[in-house]
């Protein structure tokens, strides 16, 4: 074969080829683009201090203003609730939702109970994470409240995070039985968990 035919031949069998991968390429499907990246996670700080200004709800008088500061182990509320009946116990919990607008605060949601447990006192086995103890009116209807709720945190944007909560002073005392709420009766002050610093 003469030389200038096989020169020839070389020069078009590559050609042929890059020719048909440049088609295959042309063909193919656009790759797909990436989705966007998720926003990155802020953390939520740690509280210093919270409060919740109580205000009647129901059409009760009850209203107050209670505090709430970090301690090893949970969260510390203390402060005042008046206009209560004289000398009784009222039902006092942590509420799911920071929401007091409902005239008899049922905006506020069921017991916070990030833990799926049963309703139950805090002092003996199962109980909600916002279950706390009755708090007791003296003669003048004014209930002085200070009270250590283990478990809880106050900020951090975690499920145990009281920040945004709601506080709530119920009609009756808390049985500790009855599910879901302990026979409480009636919301009679609600105020939501704001932090100040």
């Amino acid at each position: 074969m003469p030389a200038h035919r096989t020169f020839r031949r070389l020069l078009t069998v590559p050609t042929l080829a890059s020719a048909l991968v440049l088609a295959a390429c042309s063909s193919a499907p656009a790759p797909k683009s990436l989705p966007p990246a998720a926003p990155a996670a802020v953390a939520t700080p740690m509280a210093q201090e919270a409060q919740a200004i109580m205000r009647s709800a129901s059409a009760s008088l009850v209203s107050g203003k209670l505090t709430l500061t970090p301690v090893q182990g949970g969260v510390r509320i203390a402060g005042i609730v008046g206009g209560l009946p004289a000398s009784g116990r009222f039902g006092f919990h942590v509420h799911e939702t920071g929401d007091c607008s409902a005239v008899d605060a049922s905006s506020a949601g069921g017991h916070f109970n990030p833990t799926h447990q049963p309703h139950g006192s805090a002092k003996i086995g199962a109980h909600h994470l916002g279950d706390m103890d009755n708090i007791v009116a003296d003669a003048e209807g004014v209930a002085r409240i200070d009270t250590l709720l283990g478990g809880v945190l106050l900020g951090g944007g975690g499920s145990t995070d009281l920040v945004g909560r709601a506080l709530v002073v119920h009609a009756n005392p808390d049985d500790y039985a009855t599910q879901p709420a302990g026979n409480a009766g009636p919301r009679v002050a609600c105020g939501v968990i704001k932090v100040i610093r």
